[in-house]
């Protein structure tokens, strides 16, 4: 993966944090941080004056986000000729009890991607993307694989998208009262969220002698997911960075 030429990305109306500006994050390493150990995202676009957002799995290389489909997806057929899109990532925390309803809230990392989304045409790009999309969670998990179909392949639409503009927000201040309100007998709390991976539950047909690989180390029961998807991505892309 090339290296980025700026250390941040452009802030203009689009981008710019306006409420609690202080929480916002324009710089390339935060930003892609949080979209590496993300595997969810939502996607924004207009289709004939109608807002949509629909959720689907992504990845990034360098400074460039794909996402896939159904070949027959409105989303994607919409999306093939340079439209206007907005990608979003957000890591829930915690939910924040105050003492007063204004000040609950919730810690959080979130980022918006913003650019035009184009469908991958090139074959080759399109295959290359389609590995990865697999990849990108579970390295060197497509090598191990029944190859993909002409018919499979066909099916599948692939999405490109640079980032043109980024932003990040985070919070991370936990309960925040007005200073008056801390003495008031009124009780408050932080409840921190994780989202932590389950025990593997093997397919119950697979065939005698088929063990888990070691490639799938990074999902392990008890860790955190994030922290599985970040390792992950940094192992796919160094192995094709390297290859």
């Amino acid at each position: 993966m090339s290296a980025e030429t700026s250390a941040s990305y452009p802030v203009d109306e689009i981008n710019r944090v306006r409420r609690l500006h202080e929480r916002g994050r324009y710089d390339v390493e935060t930003v892609h941080r949080l979209l590496d150990s993300a595997a969810l995202c939502h996607v924004s676009y207009v289709i004939d004056g109608q807002p949509y957002c629909t959720p689907t799995l992504y990845w990034r290389e360098g400074s460039r986000l794909y996402w896939h489909g159904s070949s027959a997806s409105r989303m994607l057929r919409n999306l093939s000729e340079g439209e206007p899109a907005c990608l979003t990532v957000t890591q829930l925390d915690s939910l924040v009890l105050a003492r007063c309803g204004f000040n609950h809230s919730a810690d959080y990392r979130a980022v918006m991607a913003f650019g035009h989304a184009r469908q991958v045409e090139n074959q080759e790009e399109k295959a290359r993307a389609l590995v990865m999309m697999v990849d990108r969670f579970f390295p060197g998990r497509t090598a191990q694989l029944r190859q993909s179909t002409e018919q499979e392949i066909k099916a599948t639409a692939v999405i490109s998208m640079k980032i043109e503009r980024a932003s990040a927000k985070i919070r991370s201040k936990g309960v925040g009262d007005d200073e008056e309100d801390y003495a008031l007998p009124i009780y408050a709390e932080r409840v921190p969220v994780n989202m932590v991976l389950g025990a593997a539950e093997p397919c119950k047909r697979l065939l005698p002698g088929v063990e888990r690989p070691a490639n799938l180390a990074p999902y392990r029961e008890g860790r955190k997911l994030e922290d599985a998807v970040r390792e992950a991505y940094c192992i796919a892309y160094a192995e094709v960075v390297g290859g």
